[in-house]
């Protein structure tokens, strides 16, 4: 028997470690473990992936231990496309390796890093956090004698860059990120196309896991409460089904319900919606998945709606709360502070390794430098940004006795 054998019997159309398209370089087999549990594991053991416990999801890690951050955010991904991969007999190792790696590229500070890093890079080429997480994966992480990145498979590189669909085609912009682009030059991604059912299950339990726990989040902040989410049909019904079932449950033991709840409501629409799917395209290989013209993998028309109204309301009462704002007040200075000092002070402030790779793509090279600046700055966790910015900018850090 082959080493890429898999535990559970798997649709045809899933995608079987024994048909991958391969790594750019070659590697032998593993012994013990098929060639998708090997990326996975690669994923967990990288220094990104460790990173993510001090990034931020909504609230900066210092606001609280029980907010959500972007390690736990992508364990509880991992956790539904699991669930939801094994469901549709698709094969699990993959759908939680792409879930795994989705948010390795988020800057500290998460979407609002992200924005003033934009800024910055705007003459250099821009920064994408979907990007960047292929960049860690094939570029930053440095840690195997025979090559840069971690060397994943086809397929979980596939996962990863057509995160939100296609690439190109259908009046996408056809201006590739850095990353992509390099990647594409080893190997055709096949950006025209949609991904495998795998990567469409982690791209849905994304969309689960962050509707509903950020929602719990902001509850748990005080922002809202539930009562405020009752003009959301969604939640409303959930709402008075906890409390037809539960007439007298405690008030914190009821948001978890609804929570909970939710998530059920989620999945089980997306299995219905899925399922209907498979019933009219009958793939019956995992290419036939990746021409058939649409998302399989998705939310019916009208849960979609309902889930925009929700969107919408987490969008005004969470993501902009004034709070948040003033928090995005101190990113901004933080970041672009930082990259001016890297940038256009002296690159030798900069730690000796990174030093080191921007003297490998030429100190003269000002786009390659600032890539460099940019991976660094990236790499950082919330907490390290804060504190390399005080060690720069505080003229008494640590010259006082």
């Amino acid at each position: 028997m082959s080493s890429n054998y898999c535990a559970v019997a798997l649709a045809s159309y899933a995608c079987n470690p024994e048909e991958s398209k391969g790594r750019i370089y070659k590697e032998p087999e593993s012994t013990n473990r098929a060639e998708f549990q090997r990326d996975r594991d690669r994923i967990i053991h990288s220094g990104a992936f460790r990173r993510l416990k001090h990034k931020t999801q909504v609230f900066v890690a210092h606001e609280g231990d029980d907010y959500r951050t972007r390690l736990t955010h992508s364990i509880e991904v991992a956790q539904v496309a699991r669930s939801l991969a094994r469901s549709l007999m698709v094969n699990e190792d993959l759908a939680e390796a792409v879930a795994l790696a989705h948010d390795l590229g988020h800057a500290p500070f998460s979407h609002m890093g992200e924005e003033y890093l934009r800024e910055a890079m705007k003459d250099y080429g821009g920064f994408d956090h979907n990007d960047q997480s292929l960049r860690i994966l094939t570029t930053v992480e440095n840690k195997y004698p025979k090559f840069r990145g971690l060397n994943l498979c086809w397929e979980t590189l596939e996962g990863v860059v057509k995160h939100n669909g296609p690439v190109v085609g259908n009046g996408k912009d056809n201006n590739l990120h850095i990353a992509c682009k390099q990647l594409q030059e080893k190997t055709d991604l096949r950006l025209d196309t949609h991904a495998s059912m795998e990567a469409q299950v982690a791209a849905i339990s994304d969309d689960i896991a962050y509707n509903s726990h950020d929602m719990q989040d902001g509850i748990k902040s005080g922002m809202f409460g539930l009562d405020d989410l009752r003009d959301i049909p969604l939640v409303n019904r959930v709402i008075e089904k906890v409390e037809r079932n539960y007439p007298d449950i405690e008030e914190n033991i009821k948001n978890h319900e609804v929570i909970r709840e939710i998530m059920g409501v989620l999945i089980e629409d997306v299995m219905t919606e899925t399922k209907r799917n498979l019933s009219n395209i009958k793939p019956e290989t995992s290419d036939d998945v990746r021409m058939a013209g649409l998302q399989i993998v998705d939310f019916s028309k009208e849960m979609n709606e309902e889930l925009n109204e929700l969107r919408k309301f987490l969008f005004k009462r969470m993501y902009k709360h004034y709070t948040i704002n003033r928090i995005c007040v101190k990113v901004e200075r933080i970041i672009t502070d930082l990259f001016k000092a890297f940038m256009h002070t002296d690159y030798q402030i900069l730690p000796d390794k990174w030093q080191a790779r921007i003297e490998e793509v030429g100190i003269y090279d000002e786009a390659g430098k600032a890539r460099i600046i940019c991976d660094y700055i990236a790499g950082m966790t919330d907490r390290y940004a804060i504190r390399e910015h005080e060690k720069l900018f505080d003229l008494y850090w640590d010259m006082k006795k």
